[in-house]
């Protein structure tokens, strides 16, 4: 069995996150939905992780988008919780209410079902807001055939690199 609970890969990008992070004097947060965890996890599997992590949100209901991060119910109604609009919302909830120097927001579609023809399973929508910043780096992507486990990979991954400096 290994020494970590997640792949290699995640752990490797994970153990660079908080090396990387560390030797900048930069403490990260995030806000999960999709990924349920598996960012803050992987950062957490790393000795050293808390002098980086400050603190983990994990949104997976848009309730929870809305009471822990004030994602406003507009944006979900308009743009959907897998939108830039709520990444952004989402990102900026977790800088204001942490002690980070950046943020990282995840919201997507694993699957097996969910999707749409204009948002089909394995699109994941990603935010970067750095403090000070206005706006943030955004992207969506999409993991297709995949599967859920690896969407939700595929997507940690990618959250991973946003996060180094």
């Amino acid at each position: 069995m290994s020494e970590f609970l997640l792949p290699d890969e995640i752990i490797q990008l994970a153990r660079r996150v908080v090396e990387e992070n560390t030797a900048a004097g930069r403490k990260v947060s995030l806000a999960e939905s999709c990924t349920g965890g598996l960012v803050a996890a992987a950062i957490t599997e790393i000795p050293g992780s808390s002098a980086v992590l400050d603190r983990s949100f994990v949104t997976y209901s848009n309730e929870a988008k809305q009471g822990d991060l004030g994602v406003a119910s507009d944006i979900i109604e308009a743009f959907g919780a897998v939108s830039v609009a709520c990444v952004y919302a989402m990102a900026r909830g977790a800088l204001e209410r942490s002690e980070a120097d950046v943020a990282v927001a995840i919201s997507g579609i694993a699957g097996p079902g969910g999707g749409s023809d204009t948002k089909p399973v394995g699109t994941v929508v990603f935010a970067r807001l750095e403090k000070g910043q206005d706006q943030p780096e955004a992207e969506e992507r999409l993991f297709e055939d995949s599967g859920r486990s690896g969407v939700r990979a595929q997507a940690t991954l990618c959250a991973l690199e946003l996060l180094l400096p």
